[in-house]
């Protein structure tokens, strides 16, 4: 967040796991789904950033749920028939206590780039204290220099500069 706030960007945390988030591929999956809340903060906003940790060399079932609620996005439109996710950016950021990252971040990525956001290169950054048990991100200063100079210097950087283009150049109406 402190990446995106060095280029004047607004920055907002939230947690999927503190909502009631039903498993489905629409925008409502009925009584008791918060996914509302959620998606109404990912629309109003220009970029985006999935936070994972690596478990077993996947994203979190919590990061995929997002991925799967994300999933209706494909069928919907703006005012102007655009796909609600087009001239909207996003990154991705793992840590985790084994290797994977780079999968992760593709899985994530890929899925965003389906739903019709821009993924700008290196908008990503990971962390990871190699396979097996080990300590978790807060607890220990392995790594974090590297983690925190690739977040400021590309990622950072790079959702903010692409988030300014396409509001001064946005993605035109898909042609069919």
């Amino acid at each position: 967040m402190d990446a995106l706030e060095q280029h004047g960007v607004q920055t907002e945390l939230l947690r999927a796991v503190d909502y009631k988030v039903h498993p489905g591929v629409s925008s409502d999956e009925g009584d008791g789904d918060q996914w509302l809340q959620i998606l109404e903060r990912v629309l109003s906003s220009e970029i985006l950033v999935i936070a994972t940790p690596t478990w077993l060399g996947q994203p979190s079932s919590i990061a995929k749920r997002v991925l799967e609620r994300m999933d209706a996005m494909l069928s919907e439109t703006d005012d102007q028939k655009r796909p609600v996710g087009y001239n909207r950016v996003a990154g991705v950021v793992v840590t985790g206590n084994e290797d994977g990252a780079h999968h992760v971040i593709s899985e994530i990525s890929g899925a965003l780039v389906d739903i019709g956001f821009t993924v700008p290169s290196q908008s990503w950054t990971y962390w990871n204290a190699g396979p097996g048990p080990g300590p978790s991100y807060l607890k220990t200063a392995y790594g974090h220099d590297w983690s925190h100079r690739t977040a400021k210097l590309a990622a950072g950087s790079n959702l903010a500069a692409v988030a300014r283009a396409l509001a001064k150049s946005p993605v035109p109406l898909p042609v069919l």
